[in-house]
């Protein structure tokens, strides 16, 4: 057990990680990348979020995510949506409408889907604002099956202010309030929709926006993955922020937002470090080089926070792997990967399949 990060003491599932490759620096399959970290850290899961929209037309993210899923019994996966081309067009061929990609994940033994589409870049590469007809109809469909979405809109608000590092300030991105107001449209017309917003909804410096959306939605929630601005906000407000965990405890997930191929020890000082901002006195390096304690909240608080909310709108149990439906999607849409990476597939399901 590592000294520097203990394991957590609650039963915990990170909600929210990613993959970027399918080998580390050394040439290390991902295969079973994450469990040495779940290990170390005492996780009860995992939640894997594949990431093809925005970054690419092809499927590899989604079939990263469900071979992992397949070799590791412990993992639940959101997949993601794909697209034909960049900028998305008219409409999308009806053979892979959005509603059509949901049951077809659905069918895989996906848990719910993950969407980064309201993200400033991946928003500008689609090229279309999220209030047309073809998400319209994805959106009624998983509101109606009752399908968990991770939604990942917008960015700091300090990105369209300050030139350097991420900027959105020209006129080649949708602006910060634009893109809330796709958000606030889409959760208006599907008002069931069951949706938990990344990275707090970028919200931690207006909190009473969260209390507002909580009270009018009641399928709408927020998780903790840094964007470690909010963690300023959160520590700069602890009383305030200490009540309104308490408060609003069952509108919260936990996530790290950690990813392959880096090392574990990254993904363990994540979740260490959000894990203790909720549940420990200890005083630690956290952000910007400042040091601090926790909010120290509840164990009621903590345990709906760090697993029942994910439990009661994702499963208790992830789903398992259909094979034959993985191999059919992947047939399917192999048409749209490289190569490289359909050797390498073949090379995987010969192997696993």
């Amino acid at each position: 057990m590592s000294k520097e990060f203990p394991k957590v003491k609650h039963k915990v599932i990170d909600g929210h990680l990613h993959f970027y490759d399918w080998k580390d620096e050394n040439g290390v399959d991902f295969f079973h990348c994450f469990e040495e970290y779940r290990n170390e850290m005492g996780l009860a899961a995992i939640n894997l979020c594949a990431l093809p929209s925005g970054y690419g037309c092809d499927v590899t993210s989604n079939l990263m995510c469900a071979i992992y899923k397949l070799i590791n019994k412990n993992t639940f996966a959101h997949a993601g949506l794909l697209y034909k081309e960049y900028p998305m067009g008219e409409k999308l061929p009806e053979y892979m409408n959005f509603a059509t990609q949901l049951d077809e994940l659905e069918k895989i033994g996906f848990d719910g889907i993950k969407m980064i589409e309201g993200k400033p870049t991946a928003h500008r590469t689609i090229g279309k604002n999220l209030l047309n007809s073809d998400h319209d109809r994805f959106f009624a469909e998983a509101e109606a099956r009752g399908t968990h979405i991770i939604f990942h809109v917008n960015d700091p608000k300090e990105f369209w202010e300050k030139e350097g590092g991420d900027y959105y300030g020209d006129d080649t991105y949708a602006t910060n309030e634009e893109l809330y107001r796709q958000a606030y449209a889409i959760l208006e017309k599907h008002p069931n929709l069951k949706v938990t917003f990344a990275h707090f909804f970028f919200k931690s410096d207006t909190p009473k926006d969260l209390i507002e959306l909580f009270e009018k939605y009641p399928n709408v929630c927020v998780d903790l993955t840094p964007g470690w601005e909010m963690y300023l906000s959160f520590y700069e407000n602890k009383a305030y922020f200490k009540e309104f965990f308490e408060k609003y405890s069952k509108r919260i997930l936990l996530g790290t937002d950690a990813y392959f191929p880096r090392p574990s020890e990254c993904s363990m000082w994540l979740v260490d470090r959000v894990y203790r901002f909720l549940a420990s006195p200890d005083i630690v390096k956290a952000v910007a080089d400042r040091y601090e304690s926790g909010l120290c909240i509840s164990n009621e608080a903590i345990e709906n926070i760090t697993y029942k909310n994910f439990e009661s709108r994702v499963s208790k149990e992830p789903k398992e792997i259909n094979k034959e439906a993985l191999i059919e999607y992947y047939q399917k849409y192999k048409h749209l990967m490289t190569e490289d990476d359909i050797k390498y597939v073949d090379s995987v399901f010969e192997k696993f399949l």
